[in-house]
């Protein structure tokens, strides 16, 4: 039957719609399961029919069960699809495993699952199917550090304490402050394993935003940005401590890869955590720059530069360290109890001008901008979800969510409490990674700080960019113009004050991150690590 319901579903809408009709409803019957997987899974051509109260499923007023024939069959129908949504819940895993992969500068057209055609991505383009895709997944803001803050903190960029990447001597990033709580807090205190792997930048060992301060019992990879932007650096970190990597000298191809190391610490601590949920938070580096790796495999004898190869191999080395962790989790059967997201940390990371940007074509999506600013094109990056028997696979939504919505939404997955006083800018998302409607919000905002503070901020289809405090406010219709290329500003100014009126309400002054420069501090910390890169 639930088969017939899954592949008849125009048989079932033609006898429905030449049957009788009265105004009597059939008998109610009991659901516990997930009404809104009924109506959109099992019944979709139904839907005008079926009545859902308070756990109740009913024929409404109206619907076809005069004959004992159509009685029956109608019966039968909502029965098996309220049994079997219902055995789905029951073994929905009431405390999953939580994997959330970031990868640095990752883009929705470096993919194939994205229309790709160049770089091969077969493993991720498979769990795309097998999950659901986001075209409409919206990072922290368009550089690493603000945006992996806004990630791990539940907080935009008008509220986390880091707003930009601000470089402190000798190494590392601006720490997260001491009273700032992390989603691997959260999950810690929930009886969660917690590993961070890759690049952490928010703060070094000796700091208040240590990873192993910030809830992670375990820690592989680099600390500092900077550290990170070669793949065959002299050391990396273990819990804290530097260990070296013999042979390498940081610059240019070297014997040891990076993310080799990384990736075989990832699989080794996953599968010693077999029999307890744990949290991974995978930032892989890749295919960040420098544009470098071991082996450009497929890659090597293609008419292109040497950039564009070590960078279209960066992205396949992704494709296959993905594909050996959802394989290590296949083997310890744990593929239905793990939840994996993957997202990249940015939209587009290449001017479509670019080097980079023509020949892989980044801009295929049609968005206006990139890395560093914040239209479409720098905002919205590659993503998806994949957890079988949860995630609907094959789905594709263009329902928007950002990265401030995975710390309550990873705590509700564990069933955690959030801290007494805490306060998070995001919404729970599970509701919507299991296929129902995206949570409503009055609006996404975004800041960022680099050579200029910007902002932007989606209210709506509705989209305002400002970029810079006494620049005019941009204005454009998403639902029409998602390239953004007609400004609306001048015709619609009560939305053009509307948008400044969130942009004001939604930034908390921070003397770290003032709209109307930067600060002397930050510029200081800039100036010695100018003069410690001479003396190198």
């Amino acid at each position: 039957m639930e088969a017939f319901l899954a592949q008849n579903p125009q048989a079932i809408w033609r006898r429905l719609r030449h049957s009788r009709y009265a105004r009597e409803s059939v008998p109610a019957i009991p659901f516990f399961g997930d009404i809104a997987a009924v109506r959109r899974i099992y019944l979709p051509n139904l839907a005008p029919f079926v009545s859902p109260h308070h756990g109740i499923l009913r024929l409404v007023p109206g619907s076809p069960r005069r004959f004992p024939f159509m009685k029956r069959f109608l019966f039968a129908l909502l029965l098996v699809a309220g049994v079997a949504a219902t055995r789905g819940a029951a073994a929905t895993p009431a405390r999953p495993n939580i994997i959330f992969i970031l990868s640095d500068d990752l883009a929705q057209g470096d993919l194939g699952s994205y229309g790709q055609k160049l770089i091969q991505t077969p493993r991720l383009d498979r769990m795309a199917r097998e999950g659901t895709r986001y075209t409409q997944a919206y990072c922290g803001t368009s550089v690493c550090a603000p945006s992996r803050t806004s990630l791990m903190t539940g907080l935009h960029s008008g509220h986390a304490p880091v707003r930009g990447n601000w470089e402190v001597p000798v190494e590392g990033q601006l720490p997260l402050p001491e009273k700032t709580v992390t989603v691997a807090q959260i999950l810690k205190l929930a009886g969660y394993a917690t590993m961070v792997a890759g690049k952490w930048g928010m703060g070094m060992f000796d700091t208040t935003g240590s990873p192993l301060k910030k809830g992670f019992d375990h820690q592989i990879g680099y600390n500092c940005q900077r550290h990170a932007h070669s793949y065959f650096p002299t050391f990396l970190y273990r819990d804290g401590v530097r260990f070296d990597l013999p042979g390498n000298t940081g610059k240019g191809v070297g014997p040891v890869y990076a993310q080799n190391v990384i990736q075989t610490d990832v699989l080794q601590w996953v599968r010693a955590q077999k029999e307890k949920p744990f949290f991974l938070y995978y930032a892989i580096t890749l295919p960040h720059g420098a544009h470098e790796i071991d082996d450009l495999g497929i890659y090597a004898n293609k008419p292109w530069t040497d950039q564009q190869k070590a960078y279209a191999a960066q992205v396949t080395r992704i494709d296959r360290d993905v594909g050996q962790l959802l394989d290590l989790l296949a083997e310890l059967k744990l593929d239905e109890k793990t939840i994996v997201m993957l997202a990249g940390d940015n939209g587009s990371s290449f001017s479509p001008t670019s080097e980079m940007g023509k020949l892989f074509d980044q801009a295929s999506n049609g968005l206006k901008g990139f890395k560093r600013g914040l239209y479409e094109g720098a905002l919205r990056q590659a993503a998806f979800t994949r957890w079988p028997g949860v995630v609907p696979a094959g789905r594709v939504t263009d329902e928007p969510w950002a990265f401030w919505d995975f710390l309550p939404t990873a705590a509700e997955l564990a069933g955690a409490q959030l801290p007494a006083g805490f306060k998070t800018d995001g919404r729970s998302l599970v509701s919507f990674l299991r296929g129902g409607p995206a949570p409503a919000r009055d609006y996404f905002y975004w800041e960022l700080h680099e050579t200029k503070p910007i902002q932007a901020v989606r209210f709506g289809s509705w989209k305002a960019v400002r970029n810079g405090i006494t620049q005019p406010i941009e204005l454009y219709d998403l639902t029409t113009d998602a390239g953004e290329s007609k400004n609306l500003a001048a015709e619609k100014p009560d939305l053009v004050a509307r948008a400044e009126a969130l942009m004001t309400a939604a930034h908390t002054p921070d003397p770290n991150w003032p709209l109307t420069g930067r600060a002397s501090a930050r510029d200081a910390d800039r100036a010695k690590n100018t003069k410690n890169a001479k003396k190198k």
